[in-house]
């Protein structure tokens, strides 16, 4: 009997894909400088470089948007792409954004939770509202009407706040859409990153 073989490896993406070498230098610089800091590139990276110009951009704007500071914590904004991902069926998204989730928010049960129900997930009541109107932007934003940002005064969000939250969820939605039509997988390292405590 034959022993179990491992599955074979997916595709970084079902369009063809640029070699490093390749690519502009500024583009080439940014993987290299995420692959120094994680240790590996995340396909996302690989499959979007075909088209250097939309990849400035977009990159740009995911810049803008969650390494900000402002009145949501770096965990917060992750937290809001892995409800949403979940929502909109990205595998992508929901592994690579979870993995950034647990490492943030030093939780290694909280993304799990936030992707599959965030309603039972052991977040705050403050976390779940926010979460109300992302997916609310996420699902059904041409519903959104003024009693949706009623909540998210009464726990204290800014105006600046509901901006970001709303911004953050259709900025995702659209790469949950990317993420989905190319096909790309999350890479295997997202799957046990931040899932247990850092040896001291």
């Amino acid at each position: 009997m034959n022993a179990p073989q491992a599955p074979a490896a997916r595709p970084v993406s079902r369009f063809s894909v640029p070699r490093l070498e390749d690519l502009p230098e500024d583009i080439r610089a940014r993987i290299v400088a995420v692959q120094e800091k994680s240790g590996f590139v995340p396909n996302v990276f690989v499959a979007l470089a075909r088209r250097p110009d939309e990849f400035r951009a977009f990159f740009a704007y995911h810049d803008a948007l969650m390494e900000k500071e402002g009145g949501l914590t770096k965990a917060e904004r992750e937290m809001i792409v892995v409800a949403t991902s979940g929502a909109n069926q990205c595998q992508y998204c929901v592994v690579a954004h979870g993995a950034i989730l647990r490492i943030r928010a030093k939780n290694p049960l909280v993304a799990d939770q936030v992707a599959v129900n965030y309603r039972k997930a052991d977040i705050t009541p403050r976390q779940r509202a926010m979460l109300d109107f992302a997916m609310k932007v996420a699902l059904a934003s041409a519903e959104i009407g003024e009693p949706d940002f009623e909540p998210l005064r009464a726990h204290g969000f800014s105006e600046e706040d509901v901006w970001d939250i709303a911004a953050i969820a259709a900025f995702f939605a659209m790469s949950n859409r990317l993420a989905n039509f190319a096909s790309i997988p999350p890479n295997e390292e997202f799957y046990l990153l931040g899932r247990l405590p850092k040896s001291k």
